[in-house]
């Protein structure tokens, strides 16, 4: 497993870089194929805020944890993935284009119900104008949601802006 360990608003520790690596360094064994882990430790309002990302194999495994004490959000962090991990084996097992990158011998099964379903409930349609960023943020706001789906005016493609849990605001892009 290929680790990037990346630090804002704090200083990165050699301690510090040495703990989370060898920790995150414990779900390897959930994956068949050398996959690329990127951890990004900060500090937000006193609260040490520890994100991973593991993108493999056109899935993406991703987990936001916040403590009062940095190896406690790692710890907690790696505890998030493993049961995301472990709640996801059966679903993922299923499809077969996951199968060659997770090793399921290593996943212990979670007590779920397996029959467990997506079920869509409500279908919405609407018509899509061109607008810029600003406006689809404004239009978001107005109508209450937490993401607005738009056509980007400049680059005439389908994106959503959404709002953070730190009350700033992202946009997805598509990447084809």
């Amino acid at each position: 497993m290929k680790i990037s360990i990346y630090a804002k608003n704090m200083q990165l520790t050699d301690a510090l870089r040495e703990a989370a690596i060898k920790k995150i360094k414990r779900l390897d064994k959930f994956f068949q194929q050398d996959i690329e882990a990127k951890i990004v430790l900060s500090i937000e309002k006193k609260l040490h805020k520890v994100e991973v990302t593991i993108p493999f194999n056109g899935r993406i495994v991703r987990v936001e944890e916040s403590s009062d004490d940095m190896y406690n959000a790692v710890d907690e962090a790696v505890e998030s993935l493993e049961r995301q991990i472990r709640k996801y084996k059966t679903k993922l097992q299923n499809k077969k284009h996951s199968n060659e990158s997770i090793k399921f011998e290593n996943i212990e099964p979670l007590d779920i119900e397996d029959d467990q379903e997506f079920k869509v409930v409500k279908t919405k349609r609407f018509a899509i104008k061109p607008m810029g960023i600003e406006e689809a943020i404004l239009q978001m706001d107005l109508l209450k949601h937490n993401f607005f789906v738009f056509l980007n005016g400049d680059s005439e493609e389908v994106n959503v802006v959404y709002k953070r849990k730190d009350g700033n605001y992202g946009l997805i892009e598509p990447e084809l």
